[in-house]
């Protein structure tokens, strides 16, 4: 390994990293692999789920598991074709969509699995870091302190290490949420899974935003004989003065990124609901109807000037959070680990690799952020998006590239 500390002991590198879903795995899993000592810090008390559902898989991000052996068929479903449907459910364009579907439960579970998970700590959120010539010190809410040689923050949206790093950039809010929600195929009327079951279904709203609507396998990455989910996501444009109106909870109390099922209330419900009945294509509409506990996530940008701060880096959504219409958030985590891994490993020292990898995966950063705020103005303001359009096509580094060749 090209990589040794500044100590004249030989000795592995120590990695500390705080944040343990797709971006910290990966990063985990890359820096053990080039030969640092490597523990991960994971605020929830117990195993990840439901984070988001479905998601268009990408090269990047099922590269780990796939090395590691596992099959890309056993990961995700092929799609069929890509469809933008009217209200009356008519098609309005029809293509081949060259896309695999996956969720984000079939991916953790199956990074976790590589891990060692004696060195997966649940139930330790970061509070404080310090940093001087040899190394960081890492705070942690359980009272526990780590010295490392390098921290990778993975802590995603609301990043406590960013809040803590450069307090001065929060998420903006982009004006309009993403509800969510996914049905077992078992579960779904056997019509409607037919229609929907091999399909990226569109349909753009008249009055502004979009909805969505794709298979994904279960938790286990398995897909065979019927046995997917359903997956959807419609953007609602969210005026301010509506924001606390949809996202307090039952007790009032508001939910500033995210609001999960349980504290939906019943009359927002209701009013969704009341929407779909209205608004949607009769098989996307029946879809929303038949979920039990969508859930809500905020629509933001979040851009970093920095990406690494002496021997801190931020990674995946810790430091840009694009939003989500080129299906990229979780490849972008994956490609960081990835560049990340490489460029300590060819370095001839930690801070020279930092230094390499940053200036990549800033300009990484903030052509995903901007591709993807014209892409959600287009759909929810301005309504200029042309079904067909190669412009529209999911990928991180250029439109389509998250497309996987006919075999």
């Amino acid at each position: 390994m090209a990589i040794t500390p500044g100590s004249a002991a030989p000795r592995r590198p120590r990695a500390v990293v705080a944040g343990g879903s797709i971006g910290g795995l990966t990063a985990a899993l890359l820096l053990r692999d080039i030969g640092f000592d490597v523990s991960v810090y994971e605020r929830s008390r117990s195993q990840l789920a439901g984070r988001g559902a479905g998601i268009i898989a990408h090269e990047v991000t099922l590269r780990y598991l796939v090395d590691s052996g596992r099959r890309l068929d056993d990961l995700t479903i092929e799609g069929g074709l890509l469809r933008y449907v009217d209200e009356t459910g008519g098609t309005v364009h029809e293509a081949p969509s060259n896309y695999r579907y996956t969720s984000w439960q079939a991916l953790y579970r199956g990074l976790l699995e590589l891990f060692d998970e004696r060195r997966y700590h649940y139930g330790h959120a970061l509070t404080a870091v310090r940093q001087d010539d040899q190394g960081v010190d890492v705070s942690l809410s359980t009272g526990a302190t780590e010295r490392c040689d390098l921290l990778v923050c993975a802590d995603g949206v609301s990043s406590t290490a960013r809040s803590l790093l450069l307090p001065e950039v929060e998420p903006s809010y982009a004006g309009y949420v993403g509800w969510r929600g996914i049905i077992p195929g078992a579960d779904v009327r056997q019509g409607l899974l037919h229609e929907l079951r091999f399909d990226i279904t569109y349909q753009l709203l008249r009055a502004g935003g979009h909805i969505l609507a794709y298979p994904i396998p279960t938790a286990d990455g398995h897909s065979d004989g019927g046995d997917i989910f359903l997956n959807w996501v419609w953007y609602r444009n969210v005026p301010r003065e509506r924001f606390r109106w949809l996202m307090a909870d039952h007790e009032g109390t508001l939910h500033s990124l995210s609001l999960p099922a349980p504290s939906v209330r019943a009359d927002v419900l209701d009013e969704l609901n009341a929407a779909a009945e209205t608004q949607l294509a009769p098989a996307l509409a029946e879809l929303v109807l038949s979920t039990a506990q969508p859930f809500v996530q905020t629509i933001v940008d979040v851009e970093v000037p920095r990406q690494v701060l002496g021997r801190v880096c931020l990674l995946g959504d810790a430091a840009f959070v694009a939003r989500p219409h080129a299906a990229a958030g979780t490849a972008k985590a994956a490609a960081d680990a990835w560049a990340l891994a490489e460029a300590l490993r060819k370095a001839d020292s930690l801070d020279d690799g930092l230094a390499r990898w940053e200036t990549t995966q800033l300009a990484l950063g903030r052509q995903l952020v901007a591709r993807t705020r014209t892409l959600g103005d287009g759909a929810q303001f301005e309504r200029s998006w042309r079904p067909g359009s190669t412009d529209l096509l999911f990928g991180l580094w250029a439109p389509g590239d998250a497309r996987f060749l006919p075999r």
